[in-house]
């Protein structure tokens, strides 16, 4: 008969291996858990870049969606960042803590780039006054269009070309007020407020140095960007999976700014390839080829922005200038008839445009502050480690 300190020592025993299977299946349900809630995340985020690249040629790189894709980037960083928060004890732990670490270097210079689309944005309003003076002038529902119109008109499109130009040429190397949202800094830089050139003037604020450049900021945050290893994977129970997507949603959110809007040194020379194992790599590789077949296109080789209603007020502007340099006087009826037409579709782009543009802002400013709280909330977690909760 075994004696009673056996029979102890089995209990202990068997008691001790009953908790351990039960910790074991509860760790095993957390993890099948958290393994699903990634699933299901990278799935959304899939889906809405999925939507984004299934739109037509017509509504691509518009200001409707931009907008759009910025909604959507919001949403994504929303989420990630709640993840991040509902995982602190392995976002505090390597090698975790460094690659978020590393998601929140690329998102403050993400910053830069907001505050040069802002900006660009700006420089869209200055060139809408010039095409605001060509409406004026050439508006014949209360007056009959004279030769001194005409002039003014034909200064007025001179302006915007020569402002279209100076983008191009110095691609933004223009004044450099180091002005982010919602804070000022004059000290530096105030030496280069004006450059005139032929008499228009250059001048414009901007919130970024004299150095900075578009194309380089993109290339620093794509540096180093590679796909997580398996031992990494599986040391972070698939967290690391969603902090590389977000790196290249981020990067690719800030290549369509660039790509669409006026800023300063604008490229996309950037390595940009995604694993095909990632499901939602498919709609983001889709949608960054796409901009790059824009970009070869020959009418946008000497373009500002591929923003849809830049090409339009582009296009617009230089059917207005032939017209305007073809007109002789007196105006017969039918060069009445096209100034018209024309003079109405200029005004619709126009329209379009003001409409869109204080929008757009404001969803830039959003995502600016959206991208500050997520880095500072969740860095604070990184700073405390694993204190308990």
């Amino acid at each position: 008969m075994p004696s009673s300190d056996d029979s102890g020592s089995f209990g202990r025993s068997f008691w001790s291996f009953r908790r351990e299977q039960v910790h074991s299946m509860e760790a095993n349900r957390e993890s099948s858990a958290l393994e699903l809630e990634l699933d299901s995340f990278q799935q959304r985020v899939a889906d809405r870049f999925q939507g984004l690249s299934s739109v037509s040629s017509d509504e691509f790189l518009s200001i409707q969606w931009i907008r759009k894709m910025l909604e959507e980037f919001a949403c994504s960083l929303e989420e990630f960042k709640n993840i991040l928060l509902k995982n602190k004890g392995q976002v505090s732990k390597p090698p975790l803590d460094r690659l978020v670490a590393d998601f929140f270097e690329r998102s403050v210079k993400a910053l830069d780039i907001c505050n040069a689309t802002r900006d660009g944005i700006e420089k869209i309003r200055l060139w809408e006054k010039h095409l605001d003076i060509v409406l004026c002038a050439l508006d014949s529902r209360n007056r009959a269009l004279s030769e001194g119109q005409f002039r003014r008109a034909r200064k007025a499109l001179m302006d915007f070309a020569l402002a279209m130009l100076d983008e191009r040429d110095s691609s933004s190397v223009v004044s450099n007020r180091n002005r982010s949202f919602g804070r000022h800094n004059t000290k530096k830089d105030s030496h280069s407020n004006h450059h005139q050139s032929s008499g228009h003037s250059r001048s414009l604020s901007w919130s970024v140095s004299h150095s900075w450049s578009a194309a380089k900021q993109l290339q620093s945050i794509a540096s180093n960007l590679v796909p997580p290893r398996g031992n990494e994977i599986a040391a972070t129970n698939g967290l690391v999976v969603p902090v590389f997507m977000m790196s290249y949603v981020l990067m690719f959110v800030l290549c369509a700014l660039v790509a669409a809007i006026p800023c300063q040194d604008r490229g996309l020379n950037v390595h940009f390839a995604i694993p095909r194992n990632f499901s939602w790599g498919v709609p983001l590789m889709s949608l960054y080829n796409r901009i790059l077949e824009e970009v070869k296109k020959q009418e946008h080789r000497n373009s500002s922005g591929l923003l849809g209603e830049i090409c339009q007020v582009e296009r617009c502007a230089r059917h207005m200038t032939d017209l305007v340099d073809a007109v002789q006087f007196p105006l017969t009826e039918e060069q009445k008839t096209e100034v018209e037409q024309k003079v109405m579709e200029l005004a619709t782009v126009c329209e379009t445009f003001k409409n869109g543009l204080d929008q757009l802002e404001r969803q830039v400013r959003e995502s600016f502050r959206r991208i500050m709280s997520c880095r500072t909330e969740c860095l604070d977690i990184l700073n405390r480690g694993n204190d308990p909760e």
